[in-house]
């Protein structure tokens, strides 16, 4: 614990138990806004979709069914719990648990103003690598429990899927470590103050975008989950709350990526420079202000998720896997050597 303290500046004078608590207090307060977001984020997908498709979404429950995602919790929670009698039982119990922990764990580095994160360690990137990787245990440990042939092809499927797209989207954020030489989030942030990493390494944006919609199962990449021909895929024999639990960790791992996809590229909750030179009152408002910039940034970036999702159709697995290691990775690799040589160079400094 006494390492978790030294990481947060501000708490370094504090004594020990004060400082528990303080931690404690900022992790409830992380994860109630998140879980928060994450119910009203399957709102306003219905809603945004709806409307894309000249529908009206819910609109039943509560105005214009802002009570919906509550009435969704409550029914799961009480739903019938079933479990298959010839499943494997410790890994179908625990595999839900798996996802949804490994997602909300991520949350620890993501800082969302200057000066707030609850673990602001040196090796932030790495360590949502990490918990990604994580999270796809619990996907392949749930096709593999429910001894369901549709939920062990949905398991197979995200096995490769995550190995594939996993690596694309290391490598493009190889480029953002390079230029801003560092792998802690909030020294990234800083480093992007007089230019948003999105135009020098607008390749790796590409890349990483793409790869964020595999690794999180959306459309165009949802073939784990695949309704046409694997019924729900990996979760197909889970219902209530366990099924719950990965429905509310996908929209998580949304929130994550579009969160990093904010902060390594969008300049996370910072403002260009030449917009604070003309309007300097900016650099005097309170810390909301910049918390609504990044949530505005997160808030595009979730929207871009529903967009993709009532436009395009589902790949084929062969496509799925040729895009993969076939277009992405060289395109990855190709990034690194440019801002290896711009580094070099001296176009490109840290």
């Amino acid at each position: 614990m006494k390492e978790i303290v030294q990481m947060i500046p501000f708490l370094g004078s504090i004594p020990l138990a004060v400082n528990i608590v303080v931690i404690l207090i900022n992790i409830a307060i992380v994860l109630a806004i998140t879980l928060l977001h994450v119910a009203y984020a399957t709102y306003w997908e219905r809603k945004v979709i709806g409307h894309m498709q000249v529908r009206l979404g819910p609109i039943e429950v509560g105005w214009h069914g802002l009570l919906q995602p509550i009435a969704d919790g409550v029914k799961l929670f009480f739903k019938e719990d079933i479990i298959p009698a010839n499943s494997d039982k410790p890994l179908f119990y625990l595999a839900p648990v798996i996802f949804m922990v490994s997602a909300l764990t991520s949350l620890s580095v993501l800082p969302f103003f200057d000066g707030f994160v609850i673990a602001n360690i040196n090796i932030g990137l790495l360590f949502l690598f990490a918990m990604s990787s994580l999270g796809a245990y619990g996907i392949i440990l749930s096709g593999w429990a429910s001894n369901s042939k549709y939920s062990f092809l949905g398991s197979l499927r995200s096995t490769s899927q995550v190995i594939s797209y996993e690596i694309a989207m290391g490598l493009s954020l190889v480029g953002v470590m390079m230029t801003a030489g560092s792998l802690n989030l909030s020294d990234i942030v800083r480093a992007q103050q007089e230019r948003w990493f999105v135009i020098p390494q607008f390749l790796g944006f590409f890349i990483f975008v793409v790869s964020a919609f595999a690794e999180t199962n959306r459309l165009p990449f949802d073939l784990p989950e695949a309704e046409s021909e694997l019924v729900a895929g990996y979760f197909t024999e889970y219902s209530g709350f366990r099924f719950a639990l990965f429905f509310l960790g996908e929209y998580t791992a949304m929130l994550i990526m579009s969160s990093i996809a904010a902060l390594c590229f969008l300049g996370g909750w910072t403002i260009p420079a030449f917009i604070t030179g003309w309007f300097p009152v900016l650099l005097k408002l309170p810390a909301w202000f910049w918390v609504v910039v990044f949530l505005a940034k997160v808030y595009a970036f979730m929207f871009f998720y529903y967009w993709v999702r009532a436009t395009l159709p589902r790949y084929r697995y062969d496509q799925l896997m040729v895009i993969g290691w076939k277009i992405l990775i060289p395109l990855a690799l190709f990034n690194i050597v440019l801002t290896g040589t711009l580094r070099i160079m001296g176009v490109i400094r840290p």
